[in-house]
């Protein structure tokens, strides 16, 4: 299937990975628009509307976190940072911030593009995230009866455990870190929301039948937050 209908808006002020990410696009199918400022990022954002935006944090004229902040202001489009910064606290202000992903440099190019198409298709399962059943490697998701199951079986979960599953399941291949999935669920977060969120958690995956370091279903982005497996 032709990926012609999606801009991609690549920003990037190195302009040998610039190259090299447009490169890899575009042999793909995507149209790209390339930027090397968040101001220039900015003004082609509002003139050609991309469905999705790689955005380098360390930017010539402010970081990249302001692009982020400007966006979520009037857009849900998906953000995929590319970033040198591998401290934990980076990527999690910029998930907080509304970021979809975050990948450290150096990186691999097939890693990336599978991100974008996993981003992309995020746009897809939010346009139809009124729809009744999410389906995941034999576990449905009947929003409309709030069921759950495995292959055919029942899972019985508590309220909180169903809330936090579905809501993953909401953004499926997204990573949702510990503040927005705690404000969700409690709408509030205290010296124990972390410590309450994994031992939900915990016993979620226990009533899906998968242990620690299983990634059928969710995975574990350690010291950052969950995500739920993308439907393929």
């Amino acid at each position: 299937m032709s990926n012609n209908k999606y801009k991609i808006l690549v920003c990037e002020d190195d302009k040998n990975i610039q190259n090299i990410v447009a490169t890899v696009l575009e042999a793909s199918g995507y149209k790209v628009i390339t930027a090397s400022t968040c101001t220039e990022a900015l003004m082609l954002g509002e003139s050609y509307i991309p469905d999705l935006v790689i955005l380098d944090l360390g930017l010539p004229d402010m970081d990249g976190t302001e692009y982020i902040r400007v966006a979520r202001i009037y857009s849900p489009l998906p953000i995929i940072v590319l970033s040198a910064r591998t401290d934990e606290k980076d990527k999690v202000k910029a998930l907080d911030m509304g970021a979809n992903d975050y990948i450290t440099k150096p990186f691999g190019t097939a890693e990336l593009m599978a991100r974008v198409r996993a981003a992309l298709r995020s746009i897809n399962a939010s346009a139809n995230s009124n729809g009744d059943i999410f389906e995941l490697n034999g576990m449905t998701i009947d929003y409309s009866r709030r069921h759950v199951s495995i292959d055919g079986e029942e899972v019985k979960l508590t309220q909180t455990e169903y809330n936090v599953l579905t809501f993953l399941s909401r953004h499926p291949g997204q990573v949702m870190t510990y503040t927005s999935i705690i404000n969700e669920i409690w709408g509030h977060a205290d010296l124990n929301s972390i410590k309450k969120l994994q031992v939900n958690m915990a016993n979620l995956r226990k009533k899906l039948g998968t242990k620690p370091g299983d990634t059928r279903f969710i995975i574990n982005e350690l010291g950052i937050g969950y995500r739920i497996q993308d439907p393929m």
